[in-house]
């Protein structure tokens, strides 16, 4: 008898930057659009709070930002990730530890939902992240480096 192994690839948490989320909204040909598109596989699990989707909804209904949705289009994608991502409650301990405040909401999704990535356009400004045993990288290579491209 021989036995096949299929590998099987651990599931991951994340936590998405809004940048990442607008780039998937505005175009369905990058990295971002493909990242999401990947929530029904479930093969990564995406974190979010209730802070953050406020922050990716008020930017994403931003008037001209996404020209090619209507705002139902944009409340049916993030309700649809809202559904396929892990809610997790923030408790605001210990701000701030990165430059920007919007990044720090960020930051402590990532560390208490255990993410061992946050995905992001921009990464130098997660660069305090690695003291928690977190790695800021880019939609692309997030899919590269877990073998999704």
């Amino acid at each position: 008898m021989v036995l096949h192994i299929i590998p099987i690839m651990d599931t991951v948490n994340i936590t998405i930057d809004t940048n990442v989320i607008i780039g998937a909204l505005k175009s369905q040909k990058g990295a971002s659009y493909k990242l999401l598109m990947l929530l029904k596989d479930d093969v990564f699990l995406s974190n979010i709070s209730v802070p953050l989707f406020i922050e990716y909804e008020s930017v994403a209904k931003r008037e001209g930002l996404i020209e090619n949705l209507t705002e139902k289009d944009i409340e049916t994608i993030l309700n649809y990730f809202l559904r396929k991502s892990k809610i997790q409650k923030i408790y605001y301990l210990w701000r701030p530890i990165l430059k920007g405040q919007k990044d720090d909401l960020v930051l402590e999704l990532a560390v208490k939902s255990q993410s061992k990535y946050i995905i992001t356009f921009n990464k130098k400004d997660f660069k305090e992240c690695e003291k928690f045993g977190i790695v800021a990288v880019t939609p692309r290579e997030f899919l590269a480096e877990r073998g999704l491209l």
